[in-house]
């Protein structure tokens, strides 16, 4: 089991999501984001949705590609597979209703599979609402920045990938 690459990028989960899609496959799907409620990640092959329990505060997302995944650690709050299709090789990490937090080009294009595990999810959740219920109307402005930006504790998402196969081909029709 050999590490081929690692991509660490930080984002803000606008509405709660971070997203995770090919470069040209950046059209949401409903079905794999009512999903991710339920399985905090869920995907179309095309497309995955990250569900965090809180909208405001930076997460770690680290995206790596081996040879052969290794299983998520023992240390995961949760898991699950996942698999996803990059035509271009190049897939962008979005935080919903804020934009792209960044963009990691693959070794290659292709089909990757393996997992998604995340670790600090309910921590992060607790201190964020412990957070909005110690704010009162005489609070300062800023203490919520100062808040989010001093959170104990990390939120962090894991997409552990390996190459199967070649990208579908593209249907002449379909361009």
């Amino acid at each position: 089991m050999a590490l081929l690459a690692e991509h660490n990028v930080t984002a803000t989960p606008g509405r709660r999501v971070l997203e995770v899609y090919d470069a040209d496959a950046h059209l949401g799907d409903e079905a794999a984001m009512d999903a991710a409620e339920t399985q905090v990640v869920a995907g179309n092959g095309y497309h995955l949705y990250l569900l965090s329990l809180q909208a405001d505060m930076k997460v770690q997302m680290t995206i790596r590609i081996w040879d052969s995944p290794p299983a998520p650690p023992a240390e995961a709050e949760g898991h699950t597979e996942v698999s996803l299709e990059s035509e271009t090789g190049i897939l962008v990490i979005g935080q919903l209703d804020r934009g792209p937090a960044g963009e990691i080009t693959l070794p290659r294009p292709g089909v990757y599979e393996g997992h998604a595990w995340w670790q600090n999810r309910r921590a992060a959740a607790d201190y964020y609402d412990t957070t909005l219920d110690q704010l009162t109307d005489d609070s300062p402005e800023d203490q919520l920045v100062e808040a989010w930006d001093n959170c104990p504790v990390t939120e962090r998402y894991v997409l552990d990938f390996a190459y199967t196969r070649e990208p579908e081909p593209i249907d002449d029709d379909d361009q």
